[in-house]
C-alpha cells in the first residue's frame, strides 16, 4: 500500500523535475530571464553609465551637527562632530515614565563617516538628571529627495530595577524619526 502511494506521489515530482530540467537546457532559466530584464530596466534609465543601479543625484554628507526633534516632541542637539565621528550633546526628552521632574541630560556618540552621505551612528543618553535609567540609540542619517535630512534611529531604554527577579521588565524598545529643527 505505502509503495503505491509513493509511486502517486512521486510520478509528479518526477515529471516536473524532467520538465523542468529540459526547460534549463534550452536555455529557459527562469533567473536569466529576471536578471535581462532587471539589466534593461537599468540600462535604460537615466542612471551613472558608471553604476547603473545608482541614482545621479548627488548625495550630500547627512551632518548630524544641531538641533533635531523626533515624532514625539523629543528634541536633541548635537555639538560639533569631531574628524574621527565621535560627538556629544544634550537630550531633551519629552517623554519619561520617571517620578522626578525631566531634565536635560548628556547624550554622546560616534557617527561613521565616509565619503560617501546616509552615515550610520549609534548614541547613548545617561538620564542621571532625573531617572536611574540609560538609553542607547542606534540609526542613519539620510538626505530625502527633497533635501531634507531625517534620522530613523532605533533604541534600548534600560531602567534599572531593584532585583534580578524583576531583570524581564527592565528594558524597553522602540524607534523614533528625528528631523532637523529649522
Amino acid at each position: 500500500m505505502s509503495s503505491r502511494i509513493f509511486s502517486v506521489v512521486a510520478l509528479p515530482v518526477a515529471v516536473s523535475v524532467v520538465a523542468v530540467a529540459e526547460g534549463f537546457q534550452r536555455g529557459d532559466h527562469p533567473e536569466k530571464k529576471k536578471a535581462s530584464e532587471k539589466e534593461e530596466k537599468a540600462t535604460t534609465s537615466k542612471c551613472s553609465p558608471s553604476y547603473p543601479w545608482k541614482s545621479t543625484r548627488n548625495i550630500e554628507p547627512c551632518n548630524l551637527t544641531g538641533w533635531w526633534k523626533n515624532d514625539l516632541g523629543s528634541k536633541m542637539h548635537v555639538s560639533n562632530v569631531g574628524n574621527d565621528g565621535t560627538f556629544s550633546g544634550v537630550y531633551h526628552t519629552a517623554v519619561s515614565s520617571a517620578k522626578n521632574p525631566i531634565q536635560p541630560s548628556p547624550l554622546v556618540g560616534s557617527q561613521h563617516l565616509g565619503e560617501k552621505g546616509q552615515h550610520t551612528f549609534g548614541f547613548t543618553v545617561n538620564w542621571k538628571e532625573f531617572s536611574d535609567s540609560t538609553a542607547v540609540f542606534v540609526g542613519q542619517c539620510f538626505n530625502g529627495a527633497d533635501g531634507k535630512e531625517v534620522l530613523h534611529t532605533f533604541w534600548l531604554l534600560r531602567e534599572k530595577v531593584d532585583s534580578e527577579t524583576d531583570d524581564w521588565k527592565a528594558t524597553r524598545t522602540g524607534r523614533n524619526t528625528f528631523t532637523r529643527m529649522s
